[in-house]
């Protein structure tokens, strides 16, 4: 951590002269958490730059309508792979200098030590996480596969999905046994998008839609679905950080990236790409790995990943990236999301309200 101090302190005289605070919209809940105590609080503490947190559903919804609007009150946003791309395409984000990031503890530049798709022109990676599935293991047993989590004769209940049509439809493609290097060449067909639409047919009616991340472990705690999906970090926070009986089905997981990007016009242009810069340093990647099951988006972080913060679990085991995890599983397709998603989610939303 030393020569990141040495960076922020070395320019907190001349870019921070009048200290302003920046806002940091992100995804609340205990993602969050993790994101004050591995980057906002260090950085406060070294810079002098105090870090507001804004939570969303989705930020890039608010991002795109602030930067159209021109008034823009973000300063850094956290969002997904496939809408990083397209905001960046439409002009709504700011290009960053990506040759001025740090190198990783190790000595890696930034330009190897990130995950191949890990920097773009307008994005830089932080973590990788999984839509993954998960059941209260207390109430049922013997789930083993994803096409499980589709048949209600063999574990009869109720299922929560998110609502909307990223991982739902490649989900059920490979519960119907589509094979996960084949289900976007399938997804891009009209008969395969039938296709994964006749499956999710075949629970629609027992379906609860979530729409916030900290919705899936309550309908599970609650008792109002007995498998859902979920992000993996969060499924982690309910079951190890609270205690909760929740087990996590790692078949036919769904990998992707979250990124920070600074909307176009942030009020705190400068200030934002120094918080960018010191929260995606190999340390601070790492320390928020402590916190919940996300895999560090640097490789010279994963050797700095010990415990959880409870000081007894290993975290190594709990990463999406995990190679016990990676039996069968599939990376999202940020550029086929980037170029279909406006038509796949208006067709999911017809097929929602339809009979």
């Amino acid at each position: 951590m030393k020569k990141i101090l040495a960076v922020s302190t070395a320019l907190s005289g001349v870019a921070f002269a009048a200290q302003a605070d920046i806002t940091v919209l992100s995804w609340g809940g205990a993602y969050e958490t993790s994101q004050v105590e591995a980057y906002n609080k260090p950085f406060a503490a070294s810079t002098g730059i105090g870090v507001n947190m804004a939570a969303a559903d989705n930020p890039a919804t608010p991002i795109k309508a602030q930067v159209e609007a021109g008034n823009v009150s973000v300063d850094v946003a956290d969002i997904e792979y496939s809408d990083a791309v397209r905001l960046c395409d439409e002009g709504l984000l700011e290009v960053l200098a990506i040759d001025e990031l740090p190198d990783g503890v190790d000595g890696t530049p930034a330009a190897e030590d990130f995950i191949p798709g890990g920097l773009t022109d307008c994005a830089v990676a932080s973590i990788v996480w999984s839509t993954v599935v998960a059941y209260n293991a207390n109430s049922i047993e013997g789930v083993g596969t994803i096409a499980d989590f589709f048949d209600l004769e063999k574990f009869p209940g109720k299922r929560g999905l998110r609502k909307g049509a990223k991982a739902n439809l490649e989900m059920a493609l490979m519960a119907d046994g589509v094979a996960g290097p084949e289900v976007y060449e399938v997804l891009a067909t009209p008969e395969g998008v039938d296709r994964a639409f006749a499956k999710l047919d075949t629970i629609k009616g027992d379906t609860v839609w979530w729409e916030a991340g900290a919705q899936p472990q309550q309908l599970l705690a609650d008792g109002e679905v007995v498998m859902t999906t979920g992000y993996n970090g969060r499924v982690f926070a309910a079951a190890v950080g609270e205690g909760q009986p929740f087990s996590i089905l790692w078949d036919g997981q769904i990998l992707d990236f979250d990124l920070f990007v600074i909307p176009k016009g942030a009020p705190n242009k400068d200030e934002a790409w120094e918080y960018i810069k010191f929260a995606t340093a190999s340390e601070q990647l790492a320390a928020q790995a402590t916190w919940i099951s996300y895999g560090p988006a640097r490789l010279s972080s994963a050797p700095l990943v010990g415990l959880f913060m409870d000081g007894v679990t290993e975290m190594g085991p709990h990463m999406p990236t995990a190679p016990d995890n990676l039996t069968n599983y599939i990376v999202n397709d940020f550029e086929f999301w980037a170029d279909r998603d406006v038509e796949l989610n208006e067709r999911f939303n017809a097929w929602l309200v339809a009979n």
